[in-house]
């Protein structure tokens, strides 16, 4: 289970539309399974089939989220035509048992946004989302 306040949730579709045709893509920050942060970075790719971090905003996400005592605990990208599962490239790059990978699919009328976690065999589980609102996130 992850949780994430429905401004960041928002604020990933909005993302991912605005990119169109192209993946978006971005990390999400915050302690334990608690989303606190969203980083939209730039699909260095600019390809509407896969994406790739820049480089140095990777850097600069991971030194602010230690300086603000958080870590990366997602990551996210869309699927700009297809289903909101991971694709064969998402499975062989997914390497971290402890992120989960969010995926957003704009391929139907209403975005469908998924997360998954890399299991122990290997294979890529469905993770439950739990959407809280701001009142939930500054308790």
């Amino acid at each position: 289970m992850i949780e994430i306040p429905i401004k960041i949730i928002e604020n990933i579709i909005n993302q991912s539309v605005s990119e169109l045709p192209n993946e978006a893509c971005g990390m999400l920050t915050g302690t334990g399974e608690v989303v606190q942060d969203q980083y939209p970075m730039t699909n260095i790719d600019h390809s509407p089939e896969h994406f790739s971090f820049d480089p140095q905003e990777q850097f600069n996400v991971l030194k602010a989220a230690r300086a603000k005592g958080r870590k990366i605990i997602a990551n996210y990208h869309s699927h700009p035509s297809s289903p909101a599962r991971p694709s064969e490239e998402d499975k062989r790059l997914a390497h971290d048992p402890k992120i989960t990978y969010i995926i957003v699919s704009l391929a139907d009328k209403e975005p469908v946004i998924k997360a998954f976690r890399k299991s122990i065999d290997g294979d890529m589980q469905v993770c439950e989302i739990v959407e809280t609102s701001e009142n939930e996130e500054n308790a």
